[in-house]
């Protein structure tokens, strides 16, 4: 089976805290790059997603380092120039697929094609699903204002709602989650934010 699976499969909270640190104290700096030309910046661009995707990747096991450049290399070259926004875009990513899914989810209970315990599922997917913007929001903010800790602590919280969402389907024998591909998204992607978080933290 494909490795993404895993991030599913026997989670603890220990695989999802392994970046969770506080940082000994606020970032005060920034990084920048200084003015260049599009092709300089956008060369720069890719070797900072490359070189981000590969030291996440290599820190996780549970990381696909192909998700994440393929969900980098998709941010417009200007908000890659450093890690501050890569990782604002990821998580900007990581809410709008919880948005979506809560769109999603409410298509599938008006539908009617799922029995009452897929509903159910549904029901406690769409209120984790709730949570996990408020979180989202909440990271984002933290962020801005450079409290990595407590955006660290709310991505994995995040991270943890989709797991918890995706798990609770498996609890009947046979039932197929069909929030796999949102859920797997949305835990990916909160990863991808967390290293990137986690980095900042350490760089300065």
């Amino acid at each position: 089976m494909y490795r993404e699976m895993g991030w599913r499969t026997g989670l603890k909270m220990g695989d999802v805290c392994a970046y969770v640190r506080v940082p000994t104290s606020k970032a005060s700096k920034r990084a920048s790059v200084p003015a260049q030309n599009s092709s300089t910046t956008s060369a720069l661009s890719v070797d900072l997603i490359n070189s981000t995707c590969k030291e996440c990747a290599d820190k996780s096991t549970i990381l696909s380092f192909g998700f994440c450049l393929t969900s980098l290399q998709a941010i417009p070259v200007g908000h890659a120039t450093n890690l501050q926004g890569l990782a604002l875009v990821t998580m900007e990513l990581a809410l709008q697929n919880a948005t979506d899914t809560i769109s999603s989810i409410e298509k599938m209970l008006i539908g009617g094609a799922f029995d009452p315990f897929a509903i159910g599922c549904l029901e406690d997917c769409f209120e984790l699903s709730e949570d996990a913007v408020q979180m989202l929001v909440n990271s984002i903010r933290a962020f801005l204002s450079e409290h990595y800790d407590a955006a660290n602590v709310l991505m994995t919280a995040v991270m943890e709602a989709a797991a918890t969402c995706e798990e609770g389907f498996m609890e009947k024998e046979g039932e197929a989650s069909p929030l796999t591909k949102e859920n797997y998204n949305l835990f990916e992607l909160s990863d991808i934010a967390l290293c990137i978080i986690n980095l900042l933290s350490f760089h300065f």
